[in-house]
């Protein structure tokens, strides 16, 4: 059967087109008579606007462009998580791709989006494809998200250097003094404010430092705490540069013989869900992953709404890291789980229950 048309509902409502159109956009004042016609006929006739068609009239596709450093991994799950439940919430789609943290490539996206979004939300941890985002996208607005960000253009970023302070502080406050850092990658913004936050906490306690480059992976992690865990004098404590080295650490460290805190104490960063999953469960900072893309989501579709106000947001928003313990620092913590303290983690000596992480 043929698809109906809005020519179609105004025949059946006998009503003109531009009233059907009225009725259906909220963009005109229409009688009550007139919209309940205007519906019974949309009912009898299961008429679905067509969206190419309503963007022309509106100027909007109700759809927001997503452009992501990366596609897997538990931190850009949960942030398109958030993305996706504020777009619903709004009447927007989300279009998402990746720039396989390359410049070109994020070019290449933002090019392919517009025309066909409202507005961008660009993750780039590095300070060229943060620009390069910005003078590509013209006059269609545009959030930056964690790195890049600057004056005149609004952005959303983690406190990273202060989060590894805490982070270090916490290690030190447990009685840790041998403390490591598993860095993320050279030249992610990330990674170095966070390799940043670490430097100061051990200088400030007047305490040695080792650091070993990682690549924000499981396998990286897993790579650089069995480098450490075979050294003559390992250290007695990693603060890893997110969860997923963290975790990718904490088996290297059990493979290696070594107990999880009693040898050697670790703290991870972002609170991806497997954080509490494993066993030990693992110490991190927490910044509310899916709540911050939910967040970013309605603060960009709030840009397109303002588009062409006289006062532009131009803020930068920060968000600041929650330290949460766990048992991978605290025992403690364990046995208040059992005891019934703390119910979402289960007091259980495997590493993962029922999966393996490698």
């Amino acid at each position: 059967m043929k698809a109906a048309t809005i020519r179609d509902v105004a025949e059946r409502a006998d009503v003109s087109v531009a009233s059907v159109s009225r009725v259906l956009t909220g963009a005109g004042p229409v009688t009550e008579t007139t919209r309940k016609k205007v519906m019974e006929a949309v009912e009898a006739l299961q008429y679905v606007p067509h969206s190419g068609a309503r963007s022309l009239s509106t100027s909007k596709t109700q759809t927001i462009g997503v452009i992501l450093p990366d596609l897997y991994g538990e931190f850009f799950s949960e942030l398109i998580r958030g993305m996706d439940v504020g777009a619903r919430g709004l009447g927007y789609h989300l279009i998402v791709s990746s720039s396989h943290d390359d410049a070109e490539e994020a070019s290449a996206a933002i090019r392919s989006m517009r025309g066909r979004v409202d507005g961008l939300i660009v993750l780039s941890p590095h300070l060229d494809a943060a620009n390069l985002a910005t003078s590509l996208a013209g006059r269609l607005p545009i959030l930056l998200m964690n790195g890049g960000a600057g004056a005149d253009r609004p952005s959303i970023v983690v406190d990273n250097h202060g989060g590894a302070v805490q982070a270090v502080e916490h290690l030190i406050a447990t009685g840790r003094r041998r403390i490591a850092h598993i860095s993320g990658p050279t030249g992610n913004l990330e990674a170095e404010s966070r390799l940043a936050g670490y430097l100061e906490a051990m200088a400030r306690a007047n305490l040695p430092t080792t650091v070993v480059e990682g690549a924000f992976t499981q396998a990286s992690g897993h790579q650089a705490a069995a480098d450490l865990a075979a050294r003559p004098r390992r250290p007695d404590a990693i603060f890893a540069g997110n969860d997923m080295m963290a975790v990718g650490a904490m088996l290297a460290l059990q493979e290696a013989g070594l107990a999880v805190p009693e040898d050697v104490a670790l703290v991870g960063f972002d609170d991806v869900p497997i954080a509490e999953l494993v066993r030990p469960g693992l110490t991190t900072l927490r910044i509310r992953i899916a709540e911050t893309g939910r967040s970013a989501l309605e603060r960009l579709v709030r840009l397109i709404d303002a588009a062409g106000a006289a006062v532009a947001d131009t803020a930068c928003e920060v968000v600041r890291p929650e330290l949460v313990v766990r048992p991978s620092t605290d025992p403690a913590t364990q046995a208040r789980t059992a005891s019934g303290d703390r119910p979402r983690e289960a007091a259980d000596s495997s590493f993962l229950k029922g999966e393996n992480p490698q």
